[in-house]
């Protein structure tokens, strides 16, 4: 593994957890080398556009990042987002398109907030957590076959076409998700929402799945 670039991927990774941008000391900090190593990463970067500095002299995150995240899952953003859009807008929660990352992680992305909608739930697309957490992850396991000393949230979704948790991603709210079908039988995305209450999490079960349903075939 090379150093120098593990060091400016993690350099990346920083910035992208700290949107007000840091500093060369704090990143150097953050990543665990010495000053003037963070300060030629951050040199060579900005030569990318990948980062800059702010009028604070404060190192954020570079428009050359948009080029580079453009291509990455196009095909499947460019069929998600219309479906997206109007699950955003019937439930008048925030929808999200989650998919698997290696056999223990989910990615947010794409993330789709409603339009005029008083309150609603907040988060970035490039988010990971645990498959085991989060109803995203609990419905692709619950698309597969069942596995001994499998959470009951899996065996319960693989019954209803749908998960349910709660507060177990973003605390005080609740995930309801549907794993997107393919050809294949296998399922590595997921279609949800999340939202602070919900009268009837069957009629929004019902509605991320018929959802999930039009992305497989769509993709299919």
């Amino acid at each position: 593994m090379s150093k120098t670039l593990h060091h400016g991927l993690l350099l990346l990774r920083v910035l992208s957890e700290h949107p007000q941008g840091l500093t060369v000391s704090e990143l150097a900090d953050a990543i665990s080398v010495h000053r003037t190593v963070a300060h030629r990463l951050v040199r060579t970067l900005e030569a990318h556009q990948l980062c800059r500095r702010d009028h604070q002299r404060r190192i954020v995150l570079g428009t050359g990042l948009v080029s580079l995240a453009e291509p990455v899952q196009q095909d499947l953003r460019a069929l998600a987002r219309p479906i997206l859009d109007e699950l955003a807008e019937s439930t008048r929660a925030t929808a999200h398109l989650l998919v698997q990352e290696g056999d223990s992680q989910m990615r947010a992305l794409m993330v789709v907030e409603p339009r005029g909608a008083l309150v609603h739930v907040s988060f970035r697309p490039g988010q990971t957590h645990s498959i085991e957490q989060g109803s995203g992850g609990v419905a692709v396991l619950a698309h597969g076959p069942y596995r001994e000393g499998e959470r009951v949230e899996v065996t319960e979704a693989r019954a209803k076409g749908y998960a349910v948790t709660m507060g177990e991603v973003i605390p005080a709210v609740t995930g309801v998700s549907a794993a997107v079908p393919s050809s294949n039988g296998r399922a590595a995305a997921s279609i949800g929402v999340s939202v602070f209450e919900y009268t009837d999490l069957d009629q929004l079960g019902t509605m991320v799945s018929r959802a999930a349903r039009s992305l497989g075939r769509l993709l299919d």
